[in-house]
């Protein structure tokens, strides 16, 4: 990257951190038992919900309880079923026809973060009913309040029942990109560890190391704070000390409780101190191949540790002492070479590949341009990279065997 894009990099990224005690930033109120939706729409007077969640969560009989229990209550219950693993435009559109056809007063995301990012966009498009999504991406560009918007995940990694972001896809594009503004963080968050217990192992392994990705780049980033700082640290070692265990078996739920505060914890501190290029290569590879965040973010994570080298040694060796994987008696470097093989091993043990299969050489250059605009200048980064230099990073998890 030249001088010039580092310094305005820089000088974007100081002036967002020293604003950062000044923005209205909040947390969901959070329970811990599903049943707890029926006061909080009684509260607020709500008699009609959209529902947006995923086939695959409904034809399992996850949401069926929750249904039942608003159909009991005598609440409508308008339910999409269509959000994709990377939920695109279209779903969006189709849920905000479907939430204002049936005249829908709130939302319930249920489901992973994709869920959550669709029903997130479609309260953005509610709020501004004559711009698309298109218009409303970015980074403060949803001022006004979106409807009630209650996020029930059931998975632990997103981190998206706290966050300020909404990711969408475009497939006309093959483009991912960001709505972040805090209008979208979630009025309340349910944390109940009963309805991960359906979550396949695979998802549990990639969803928890999304958790992990979010704890590293919010911890390595230059834009942390005393508060961050913790939540990453205790994010971290709560993934370490119980991720295998929700693996291994489902229904822990001493195991699933803890990797959801977990993720809750990653997504407060990475809100506020945002993430790096790891999330912003793979954004990209979702855009283009439909990838799972999760996945992308597991495999890329050691490559781009590594290549950043000696300006992460001091932080990644805390975060290691956190993990249980090196100790005060270890040198900076040396902590911070254990951790990075540390989530390796975590990934092999777990059968996350190495390398990614699928990745188009021709298809790179347009990659690695779309993970630095989304990057930069935002992400306070520990090593600058423009788009020439990312592109190392596809090569290197690519699979062409």
């Amino acid at each position: 990257m030249n001088i010039f894009k580092k310094a305005y990099c820089r000088v974007y990224q100081t002036i967002f951190h020293l604003a950062l005690p000044l923005l209205p930033y909040r947390e969901p109120i959070v329970y811990g038992n599903v049943d707890k939706v029926v006061d909080i729409l009684r509260q607020h007077k709500l008699n009609s919900v959209l529902l947006v969640t995923d086939s695959v969560l409904r034809e399992m009989g996850v949401t069926k309880s929750l249904e039942t229990i608003l159909q009991d209550n005598d609440i409508k219950c308008v339910v999409y079923d269509k959000t994709r693993a990377n939920p695109t435009v279209e779903n969006v559109e189709e849920a905000l026809s479907l939430y204002l056809e049936q005249g829908c007063e709130c939302l319930i995301a249920f489901g992973g973060g994709s869920s959550m990012d669709c029903a997130k966009a479609v309260g953005a498009r509610v709020a501004y009913p004559k711009k698309s999504l298109n218009k409303l991406k970015g980074i403060l560009k949803v001022r006004k309040k979106i409807p009630t918007l209650i996020a029930i995940p059931t998975t632990a990694g997103t981190g998206s029942e706290v966050t300020l972001t909404a990711v969408i896809t475009d497939p006309k594009t093959k483009h991912k990109y960001t709505m972040n503004d805090f209008p979208l963080i979630p009025s309340y968050a349910i944390l109940d560890p009963k309805v991960t217990y359906t979550l396949p192992p695979s998802l549990t392994a990639t969803t928890g190391l999304d958790a992990l990705t979010h704890c590293v780049e919010a911890y390595i980033g230059r834009s942390t704070t005393k508060e961050t700082r913790q939540k990453a640290l205790e994010a971290t070692s709560l993934i370490f000390k119980y991720i295998e265990k929700a693996f291994e078996n489902g229904e822990d739920n001493e195991a699933r409780a803890n990797m959801l505060k977990a993720a809750y914890l990653a997504g407060v501190a990475f809100s506020k101190s945002y993430v790096g290029y790891i999330h912003a290569v793979a954004h990209s590879l979702g855009g283009q191949y439909n990838i799972p965040h999760g996945l992308a973010n597991a495999v890329i994570m050691p490559y781009v540790l590594e290549d950043y080298g000696k300006s992460v040694y001091k932080k990644l060796h805390s975060l290691g002492i956190a993990a249980g994987v090196c100790s005060t008696q270890d040198n900076y470097e040396e902590g911070a070479k254990k951790f990075i093989e540390a989530i390796r091993e975590l990934n092999a043990r777990m059968n996350i590949p190495g390398k990614l299969q699928g990745i188009i050489k021709e298809d790179i250059p347009q990659m690695a341009a779309h993970a630095d605009k989304e990057a930069n200048p935002l992400y306070p980064v520990p090593k600058l990279m423009d788009k020439k230099e990312l592109e190392k990073f596809y090569y290197d998890i690519a699979d062409w065997s």
